[in-house]
């Protein structure tokens, strides 16, 4: 069975974490957990906050190919385990207004000052291609240019 990505969708929001991997200047590549929060709806955009000194942004402003990897629920209690992981590339936007667009409460953890936090950035990945593993089921998706 083919997964739409409506479906996939769905079982993105039972997801909390995803790694968000990046190739380095020396070729390495580096991987780090980003919060998917569970309250979008992904159509083919993933939008992250972080600080703008750290090496990940060092690394997407270099090169922008970045992979993202989720992993839902691994077999346990009979439930099927789910993988994926989108290609895309990475924009970093320093808009305050885009902040605001994506702004979710639970973020304020890690930045008490909002959208105001000094060197704060937001990632956007636009996903091209994404493909899963859902128990003995395996795809892939090319997500149409937006």
């Amino acid at each position: 069975m083919t997964r739409t990505l409506a479906d996939l969708s769905k079982k993105m929001r039972d997801i909390d974490f995803t790694m968000l991997s990046t190739s380095s200047s020396g070729g390495a590549i580096a991987a780090r957990p980003m919060s998917n929060n569970r309250e979008v709806d992904y159509a083919g955009e993933s939008w992250f906050f972080t600080q703008d000194d750290t090496r990940m942004v060092t690394d997407i402003a270099a090169h922008p190919r970045i992979g993202l990897s989720y992993q839902g629920n691994l077999g346990l209690l009979g439930m099927r385990p789910f993988f994926l992981h989108v290609e895309g590339d990475a924009e970093l936007i320093r808009d305050k207004t885009l902040f605001a667009d994506h702004w979710t409460k639970g973020l304020e953890r890690w930045w008490p000052e909002g959208i105001d936090t000094p060197g704060l950035i937001l990632i956007k990945v636009l996903g091209e291609r994404v493909h899963y593993w859902d128990g003995e089921e395996e795809g892939e998706l090319v997500i149409p240019p937006r």
